[in-house]
């Protein structure tokens, strides 16, 4: 009896261990209280009230400024990093060179991008979960380092996920979910 509690126990433990999840995609601080809303004991500006000004840091480049790296990232001019996710990591992006036009999406308010052109010692976050992305729109290369919040961020690329599974989803359902013709998916799911 006492070997088969200490095993349900021990296998309850296993299986109550997850990542905690927030109630709410992000929590821009505040100081005043009025406007804010109160989310995981924490005061936070109205979702929809943030702008990429909250998101967003310039002048890291300057001496004193503490800097976060822990992959480099180097841009092809007009390169791209697609749109992903990472479903365990809050990602803070630092341009080092060139021009980046960076973006997230965010859900459970308004499905609202929020985008900002970086150039060398501006920083982005990007919110554990939401899909966001990075563009270099300039001439020449660029190079970012990006810290991440874990050690394992599993990246989902959106386009990868969708039109590369293995099966392939049903051309049926993706024709629905994205309002296209069967053949532009099937033409799609071709591409990868």
């Amino acid at each position: 009896m006492v070997v088969t509690l200490s095993l349900s126990r021990l296998a309850f433990s296993f299986a109550a261990a997850s990542d905690p999840s927030p109630l709410q995609d992000f929590c821009v601080a505040i100081k005043d209280t009025k406007n804010g809303v109160f989310v995981n004991g924490k005061f936070c500006r109205d979702p929809k009230l943030v702008t990429a000004k909250d998101f967003s840091f310039s002048g890291l480049n300057m001496p004193g400024n503490l800097g976060i790296s822990l992959a480099r990232i180097e841009y092809a001019p007009y390169g791209l990093n697609p749109p992903h996710t990472l479903p365990h990591a809050t990602e803070i992006l630092v341009v080092v060179e060139g021009t980046l036009y960076v973006g997230f999406v965010t859900f459970n308010t308004d499905n609202r991008l929020i985008t900002k052109v970086l150039y060398a010692g501006d920083v982005f976050v990007f919110p554990v979960g939401l899909i966001h992305f990075q563009f270099n729109i300039g001439k020449s290369n660029a190079v970012a380092f990006a810290g991440l919040s874990t050690q394992n961020p599993d990246v989902i690329t959106i386009a990868n996920a969708v039109f590369a599974s293995e099966p392939a989803i049903n051309p049926d359902v993706l024709s629905k979910a994205f309002q296209l013709d069967k053949k532009v998916v099937t033409y799609l799911q071709s591409c990868f």
